[in-house]
C-alpha cells in the first residue's frame, strides 16, 4: 500500500499536473507563435514576421477599442478601490459586520447572471447603455475581489498604532492619512491592478451593457471572429496577454513586498 502511494505521488500525480498545465497553456503558446506568422493564412505558419503588430498601429478601430477599454478599466479600478476601502473602514462601526459578505457571491456567481441582471436593471431604470453602464457593472464585479483583499489587510492593522497617533495629538483625518492609508497601500494597489485586469478582460458585461456606442477590445475581437479569423487578432490578444501578465506580476510583487514588510515589523 505504501509503495502504491509512493508511485502515485512520485510519477502519476506529477504526470497529471503536467498534462493539466499543458492542456491550459499549449493553446496560448500557439497563439503567441502564430502572432509572428508571416502568412495571411491563420492556420499555416510560413515564417516569422512583425507585420501583424504593425497592422495594429494602423487600425483606427483597434485604437478606438483600446482607448475605450483603458478608460473603462481605469475608471473601474479607481471606483472599486475607493468604494471598497470606504466599505471596509466603515464596517468597523457597522452592526452586523456581515454586510461585507454580500460582495463575496461575486466570486462564485456566473458573469452572465450579473451581466443579464445589470442589463435588465438599466433597461427598467431607463439608463442609457454606454460607458457609465459598463463602469458600474465592472465596479460591481470587482468589489467581490477588492473587498476581501482590503478587508484582510485592514484587520491586520494593530489598533495600538491608531491609538498612539491620537494620543500624540493627531486628529482622525491625520491618523487616517498618515497611519491607516500607508499601512493599507499594498492592498489598495493590489486591488487596483486586479480590478484593472478584470475590467480589461471582461466580455459578458460589455456585451450586455455596452449598447451600440461603445466597443471594447473583447467586443472587437468577438465581432471580427464572427466574420473571419484575422491573423492580426493573434497579435492583439498577445499584446493583451503581455499587459495582463505584467499586471499580475505587479500584484504578486505587491503581495511579496507586503509580506516582507510585515515580517520586518514583527519582533523576533
Amino acid at each position: 500500500m505504501v509503495e502504491r502511494r509512493s508511485i502515485f505521488t512520485k510519477f502519476i500525480f506529477p504526470l497529471f499536473v503536467a498534462l493539466a498545465y499543458l492542456f491550459v497553456y499549449l493553446p496560448i503558446a500557439f497563439l503567441v507563435i502564430f502572432s509572428f506568422n508571416a502568412s495571411d493564412m491563420p492556420a499555416r505558419f510560413t515564417g516569422f514576421s512583425l507585420k501583424w503588430y504593425k497592422a495594429l498601429l494602423h487600425s483606427p478601430q483597434i485604437l478606438t477599442a483600446l482607448k475605450a477599454s483603458l478608460i473603462i478599466a481605469a475608471a473601474t479600478s479607481i471606483l472599486s478601490v475607493i468604494l471598497g476601502a470606504c466599505l471596509v473602514i466603515a464596517s468597523k462601526w457597522w452592526r452586523p459586520r456581515s454586510v461585507l459578505s454580500l460582495f463575496y457571491p461575486n466570486l462564485v456567481l456566473p458573469d452572465i447572471v450579473i451581466a443579464l441582471g445589470l442589463m435588465l436593471m438599466f433597461t427598467f431604470m431607463k439608463v442609457p447603455l454606454g460607458y457609465v453602464s459598463i463602469i458600474v457593472g465592472h465596479t460591481l464585479l470587482s468589489l467581490g475581489f477588492v473587498v476581501p483583499i482590503i478587508h484582510s489587510r485592514f484587520k491586520e492593522i494593530d489598533p495600538v498604532l491608531t491609538e498612539a497617533s491620537l494620543d500624540l495629538g493627531a486628529n482622525y483625518s491625520q491618523t487616517f492619512k498618515e497611519v491607516i492609508i500607508p499601512l493599507m497601500t499594498p492592498s489598495l494597489l493590489t486591488s487596483a491592478f486586479l480590478s484593472f485586469i478584470l475590467s480589461l478582460d471582461d466580455f459578458l458585461i460589455c456585451f450586455f451593457c455596452s449598447g451600440p456606442t461603445v466597443e471594447t477590445l473583447p467586443l472587437y475581437i468577438y465581432s471580427r471572429i464572427r466574420v473571419a479569423v484575422d491573423p492580426s487578432l493573434n497579435a492583439l490578444t498577445t499584446c493583451m496577454l503581455v499587459i495582463t501578465s505584467f499586471l499580475v506580476l505587479l500584484v504578486a510583487a505587491g503581495k511579496i513586498a507586503n509580506q516582507m514588510n510585515v515580517r520586518k515589523k514583527c519582533p523576533k
